[in-house]
């Protein structure tokens, strides 16, 4: 309890941070006059959580003064994506993304991929889990699979996530991780964790994939058991194997990075670099990313940029097989 509390508080004041932060940014090596955080969720999100939280430890450890962050919301982030692209000669602008906004642009069939966009920095990434009800009948990641290879139909499927998203790209490729052709899984989305909790819970759903932290208060209460989670690692205070532990060939991990708008100067990609790199070094930036529970996974530039198209490769794969692109 103490730690969801230090984790709200800390969130609190991130989401403040905007009210005085909107103003001109004066550094003492130069650069861009004004700097800005395009968020492609609502606020309280997780792309809102990270791009916050960075610019918070930025203004705290005085590396830059001033940082606008403002929320472009629609289509999963496909209409933040789309305005970060016809913003080619916003030189003050980065956008906060991830797994899902890959996926969103894809399934809405838009042309603003991530390829385009400049990369600057991954900061971090989270395991998903498997999730059902305490007084479900699987009681082991074993017995999921041998109901679930047996049947595939008859094991219902729920995620926070549109088609492209996170929770619903998980549950895909551990199907096919397992021989289950991704199209007799009966996926149900929701409007995020909130909505499918209480579907999960109702047995609407027989299990249901979430970020492998997202549920903690209500597995703590015994409300809910995580099966397995699809990380390299076990999480912390999670009873659960990873699915390499069970003998599953599949890793999984959400992730968020920072982009910015397609032809970038190199310098101004530097220098965004450099700035992003001493936020990280930054022990408060260690610290959110023990309050979150989120693994550090800091990549930059063209490391970066490799493993972007990675993803959207892997996610149009995915969603061709499906039908869904």
């Amino acid at each position: 309890m103490p730690g969801q509390i230090a984790r709200r508080s800390l969130l609190l004041a991130g989401l403040a941070a905007p009210l005085a932060a909107c103003g001109v940014t004066r550094r003492e090596e130069g650069g861009p006059e004004r700097l800005r955080m395009m968020i492609p969720n609502k606020p309280g999100g997780g792309y809102d959580e990270t791009g916050r939280q960075a610019v918070k430890v930025l203004q705290d450890a005085g590396l830059t003064a001033r940082f606008e962050v403002f929320n472009v919301t629609g289509a999963s982030g496909t209409v933040a994506m789309a305005q970060l692209i016809n913003n080619a000669e916003a030189t003050d602008l980065m956008m906060t993304m991830g797994l899902g906004v890959v996926g969103a642009v894809r399934t809405n069939k838009s042309d603003a991929t991530v390829g385009r966009a400049t990369p600057i920095a991954q900061l971090i990434e989270d395991a998903e889990a498997i999730y059902v009800p305490a007084d479900s009948p699987f009681a082991t990641i074993d017995d999921l699979v041998t109901a679930w290879t047996k049947d595939p139909g008859a094991v219902s499927v729920g995620g926070g996530s549109s088609p492209g998203g996170p929770d619903h790209l998980f549950p895909m490729q551990l199907a096919a991780a397992l021989d289950i052709p991704a199209r007799q899984v009966s996926y149900t989305p929701y409007d995020g964790g909130g909505d499918m909790l209480p579907a999960l819970l109702g047995g609407k759903v027989d299990i249901a994939a979430s970020g492998a932290t997202e549920f903690d208060q209500e597995v703590k209460e015994g409300q809910l058991r995580v099966l397995a989670v699809s990380g390299a690692k076990a999480v912390e205070g999670l009873d659960a194997p990873t699915l390499k532990q069970s003998d599953i060939d599949l890793e999984f991990t959400n992730w968020r990075g920072i982009i910015g708008p397609p032809g970038m100067p190199a310098d101004r990609q530097a220098e965004f670099i450099e700035l992003l790199t001493k936020m990280h070094d930054e022990p408060a930036w260690g610290e959110v990313l023990g309050l979150f529970q989120w693994t550090d996974r800091f990549v930059t530039g063209d490391d970066f940029g490799t493993f972007l198209q990675e993803q959207d490769t892997r996610v149009e794969t995915t969603l061709k097989e499906l039908g869904l692109v």
